[in-house]
Order: structure tokens, then C-alpha cells, then sequence
């Protein structure tokens, strides 16, 4: 099995870099199932039915999201009835949505995992311990299991990773939105990465412009980030795993619209 998991995507330039080569990327790469962060697919912020909706048509499998997932209020909401849309699992009980959802691919069941780490971030139920309880209950009906760990320190992501070996066939860390070096095989068979990086504005401060998060570092004054225009990047991870659940090998992909549209030679109907 191939997975494709795309790293957070940021507005309009992330949103049109995917609908422009997607297609392309999935045959090239034989890809089965794709997984992508959409929290910030809505101008940075939060994610809307109809942008869901659009994700969707481009090729997209399941939608993972972390701590902007309610920045949009209307996905309270459509989040409920949303099979492909996951929230962390590790906010409290009663909270909308799921924290995990399920795949079907031909004999096999792929779970998708959602967890929110808890440095620098809301202070959630454990992520470690809410795991455990997903496992035990995925692990009698398949052992594919995909976790997106939405997370800020580099310790924690890691920490998990070394957690969960051997359990998941993935751990994929996301939210800082730089992609990292790190990826790599655990000794249990777990395929791993501190972050996945940004399918976004690629002349950008993580997705937003550039001059007005200068602007804030320079005089500490309040100022609106909006998405940077431009050229985009598409950054993801590939995973390549056995018939018994465990990972082969990891991939990352790092490229930019003008470098996907030499290699594809898609005509673009709008500029990214």
C-alpha cells in the first residue's frame, strides 16, 4: 500500500496547487489512499463545508486538521456528519466530531488518527494515553493505523513516535508547517517525521506574508496575517508499508508549482 500525506495546507496558493496537480502526483507514484491537514485550508484559518467539499473533488481521501479546526464556526455545524473529517482525538469527551475515522481499500481497513500534542498548545487530555485506548480499539480489525500528531516541540512528536512503535504504521508530525529531515523507519516498523511541512505560499513566513510578521517582531504590535500570494509548495511524506501493516519506507516530496508544472506540464486556469 501507498500513502500520500500532505502537509498543512494554507489558503487559496495550497488549495489551487493540489487541484492543478494532485491527479498527476497520485499516478506517478501509484498512490492509494490520501491523507492531507486542512486546517488552515480556509485563509489560513480554520476549514468551510464548501472548501471541504472542494478538497475532496481534487483527490483527497481524509482530511486530518489540530488546534484550528473551530476558527471557522460553521463547522460546528457539518463537523458531525463529516466521515472524512477528523478533529484531534484527544479534546475532551462531547466535544464535535471524531478524533479517528476509518478507510476502506479494497480487503483492507485503514484507521486515521488525529492527536494534538500538549507543549506550547491547549492543555488537552493526554495524547499518549489516548492512543492507547484507538489501538486497543483498531487493533483486532486492521493494522494500518495513520496518525497525523499536530504538534509544537520537537521532544513530544518524537517521544510519541517512539511510543507508538511498532503499534501504527505511521506517526506523521504537523502544525509548524517547515518540513523536517528526521523522516525514517522506527526499529519497531513505524515510518516517522517531526513535521510534514506546508503545501502553501512558498515566498511566505509558514504560509502567511511576509511583511506584516516582520512587522510584529520588529514593534510587538497586534497585525493581520493574511495567506501570502505567489508562487506555492507542495510538501509531503510517502509511505510505502507491508501487507501486515508496517512501513517499507518514507518519501518526502518538497516542490514548487513552477517546478511541478515543468514536470507535469499541467495548464493552470488561475494563478497560484
Amino acid at each position: 500500500m501507498r500513502i500520500l500525506f500532505i502537509g498543512d495546507i494554507v489558503g487559496r496558493p495550497g488549495r489551487y496547487l493540489l487541484r492543478d496537480f494532485l491527479p498527476a502526483i497520485k499516478d506517478e507514484y501509484n498512490i492509494d489512499i490520501t491523507i492531507a491537514n486542512g486546517e488552515n485550508a480556509a485563509h489560513g484559518n480554520g476549514l468551510t463545508k464548501k472548501i471541504v467539499d472542494e478538497l475532496y473533488s481534487y483527490g483527497i481521501d481524509i482530511l486530518t486538521s489540530g488546534n484550528h479546526i473551530w476558527d471557522k464556526k460553521e463547522v460546528l455545524d457539518f463537523i458531525d456528519q463529516e466521515e472524512r473529517l477528523i478533529r484531534p482525538a484527544n479534546y475532551p469527551d462531547g466535544v464535535p466530531g471524531k478524533g479517528y475515522t476509518s478507510y476502506k481499500l479494497n480487503d483492507n481497513v485503514v484507521f486515521v488518527v488525529n492527536i494534538m500534542g500538549r507543549v506550547f498548545m491547549s492543555p488537552l487530555d493526554c495524547p499518549f494515553k489516548t492512543i492507547d485506548k484507538i489501538i486497543d480499539e483498531c487493533k483486532d480489525i486492521s493494522n494500518y493505523i495513520i496518525i497525523d500528531f499536530h504538534g509544537e516541540a520537537t521532544s513530544e512528536k518524537i517521544a510519541f513516535g517512539y511510543y507508538v512503535d511498532g503499534r501504527v504504521t505511521a506517526v506523521l508530525g504537523t502544525h509548524t508547517h517547515v518540513q523536517t529531515a528526521d523522516y525514517k523507519i522506527l526499529p519497531g516498523g513505524t515510518a516517522y517525521i517531526t513535521d510534514s511541512g506546508m503545501t502553501g505560499p512558498y515566498d511566505s513566513v509558514i504560509g502567511s506574508d511576509k511583511s506584516a510578521i516582520i512587522n510584529k517582531f520588529i514593534t510587538g504590535m497586534p497585525s493581520k496575517f493574511d495567506v501570502a500570494d505567489g508562487n506555492a509548495q507542495l510538501n509531503a511524506v510517502i509511505i510505502e508499508t507491508d501487507n501486515c501493516g508496517k512501513a517499507v519506507s518514507i518519501a518526502t516530496l518538497n516542490l514548487t508549482a513552477s517546478n511541478l508544472e515543468k514536470k507535469y506540464g499541467v495548464d493552470k486556469d488561475e494563478e497560484l
